[in-house]
């Protein structure tokens, strides 16, 4: 399976200039939202993560709301295990953070995945990770789409697979290059 290529197809993979979610700029930006809109390019994808996260035995997968919805529930299917997600939320004090709604029931000890989309600097997917640890669950892996980190390096110290490793160079707000920063700004 040739990701870059099926994000080329989807219309999902963009150049410009772009405020990532991590705050971070970047010259290309992919937009995964774009391919799982399509059924068949979201089991496609699921059943790839499925695959590299299948000797792990989780009893969930949980992503990120919104992006990560989509994205554990057909990785979930593949396992034939269940598919959460955490949103935000705040805690006692008022603290933005990340929770897992009361519906979904976690059981101590459970064994997990967290999926994301496209990884940069993991914080979306970490935050999940660590809801789904407040419920007592232990985390043995995450699985991403795209890795676009420069080092392949587990993500604090959990394993992390992926489908694709693929470097676009990042910039933190007070490094844009001229050439970058002449472009419109676009949020994502």
């Amino acid at each position: 399976m040739n990701i870059l290529e099926l994000y080329r197809q989807a219309g999902a993979y963009h150049e410009g200039h772009f405020l990532l979610s991590s705050g971070r700029h970047s010259p290309k930006f992919l937009q995964s939202t774009t391919v799982l809109q399509h059924p068949q390019h979201a089991d496609l994808i699921g059943g790839g993560l499925a695959n590299l996260l299948r000797d792990l035995k989780p009893s969930f997968v949980i992503g990120p709301a919104m992006g990560g919805v989509v994205l554990a529930y057909v990785t979930a299917r593949g396992l034939g295990c269940r598919a959460l997600f955490a949103e935000k939320g705040t805690d006692g004090a008022g603290h933005k953070i990340m929770t897992v709604r009361e519906a979904f029931s976690i059981a101590p000890g459970e064994r997990f995945v967290a999926v994301e989309d496209v990884l940069t600097t993991g914080g979306s997917v970490l935050k999940a990770v660590r809801a789904a640890r407040e419920l007592g669950a232990e985390c043995v892996g995450i699985g991403c789409i795209i890795d676009r980190r420069k080092e392949n390096t587990p993500l604090e110290g959990i394993l992390l697979r992926s489908l694709e490793r693929l470097y676009f160079e990042t910039y933190a707000p007070n490094e844009v290059p001229e050439s970058l920063a002449a472009l419109p700004l676009q949020e994502i």
